[in-house]
């Protein structure tokens, strides 16, 4: 997911710098050189932040708080930091105390994946009301949203805004433009019948092609499941499904079917090859590891934690590199693949997903269950010298009483 959406939000960029290259550049002279910004000392990840410094931020401060960590204070007054006056994030500004303005390239995505960190970690309700208004105040006719406002809308921007809105406690459904749409009718929309062709049947497309048409798209069908269910990026097992995934029938399926017929379409995918793939044009297929850990995650939300145990295996077995080179971000997304399974990530094929991840940013302060240890060894000892306090404190008086009752008894 991070990976595939890093590269659009990089080929947007790329189209907009070649419209507004300067002159001196574009007839093939060479520019000065240019540096990567620094890493900010708050910040997840030595990457440049440019295109992904909140998005990888939301990512790792939600994975350390699902696993009872509690997030360093500059990690999270960073994030917080980086939200616009008008509620929106960027992916990332370099001087957050300078005010956004027309050229701060705003996103959905980058707010949406803020709204749900800030609001697991608590303590930003009126950050997260704003970032929730102006998402709200950019939603498409056909009740979704596209990456940028008004942008077209698309399974995986509307999908991460589904998970914002009930992370910010509202219900996503509630929630209409003035069509009368919500975000689950643009989500049913983008959802391919069951007797589509092939491995597409009940998948989710991105966006329709420029006649409409759609075709399935794994990640955009791994977002759409949880968007369709109404769940965010963090998610635990649904009820098991007692005959597996099938593939409902329905000439407008409802949320849940559109979910289920998804999980399905998952399923088929990973049915032979444990993983998912992805390729490049002019290259071969390769493992789509962030995808993976993204299909584990809908998997098991909609019920299929037997469908997630050979990619599961799969990727504690062959992650490793993968999240090593990829960073915050990719351990993140194994983190919640693995909680969402009930995985310990702690263990995650011999590995220590959370110590992985907590060693890219600023040290974690003590967990929950630490702090609660530390507190009930400091009541243990509080209890124990209050014990020996009134056991001096009573051999005193004793001691005082003998003495008294002595000097009484002499003559």
């Amino acid at each position: 997911m991070i990976v595939r959406r890093t590269a659009a939000v990089l080929a947007a960029t790329v189209v907009i710098g070649t419209a507004l290259v300067p002159a001196a550049v574009a007839d093939g002279s060479s520019p000065s050189p240019t540096t990567s910004p620094a890493t900010p000392s708050g910040l997840f990840g030595s990457a440049d932040p440019t295109y992904d410094g909140v998005w990888r931020q939301s990512l790792a401060l939600l994975a350390q708080h699902t696993v009872g960590e509690r997030p360093a204070s500059k990690a999270v007054d960073w994030l917080a930091g980086q939200q616009c006056a008008n509620g929106a994030f960027a992916a990332y500004r370099a001087d957050a105390a300078a005010p956004c303005d027309a050229k701060t390239m705003v996103d959905t995505n980058s707010t949406a994946a803020a709204v749900q960190a800030l609001a697991a970690l608590g303590g930003h309700d009126a950050g997260t009301r704003k970032a929730v208004g102006w998402l709200e105040s950019v939603q498409n006719k056909d009740g979704g949203w596209g990456y940028t406002a008004g942008g077209a809308s698309d399974a995986n921007s509307t999908s991460v805004v589904v998970g914002a809105l009930a992370a910010a406690g509202g219900n996503p459904g509630d929630v209409k433009s003035k069509e009368g749409r919500s975000p689950y009718d643009a989500l049913v929309g983008l959802s391919l019948p069951c007797d589509a062709k092939g491995a597409d049947a009940g998948g989710f497309a991105y966006q329709p092609d420029k006649h409409g048409g759609l075709a399935a798209n794994a990640d955009a069908t791994a977002a759409a499941v949880l968007g369709s269910l109404g769940k965010g990026l963090v998610t635990t097992a649904g009820k098991p499904l007692p005959h597996g995934h099938t593939c409902e029938k329905a000439g407008t399926p409802t949320p849940g079917q559109a979910a289920n017929n998804g999980a399905f379409q998952l399923a088929r995918l990973l049915h032979d090859t444990p993983y998912l793939k992805s390729a490049m044009p002019g290259a071969k297929d390769r493992p789509d590891y962030g995808n993976t850990a993204d299909a584990v995650v809908a998997l098991a939300a909609q019920g299929g934690i037997a469908e997630t145990k050979k990619p599961l295996a799969w990727l504690e077995k062959n992650s490793g590199p993968w999240a090593t080179a990829s960073g915050p971000a990719a351990y993140a997304q194994l983190i919640l693949a693995a909680h969402a399974t009930g995985t310990d990530p702690r263990a995650f094929g011999g590995t220590d997903l959370v110590q992985r991840l907590g060693a890219t940013g600023p040290a974690a302060q003590a967990s929950a269950d630490t702090q609660k240890k530390d507190q009930k060894d400091d009541n243990k000892g509080l209890n124990v010298w209050w014990i020996i306090g009134v056991g001096l404190v009573g051999g005193i008086g004793i001691g005082f009483l003998i003495s008294g009752r002595s000097k009484k008894q002499q003559p």
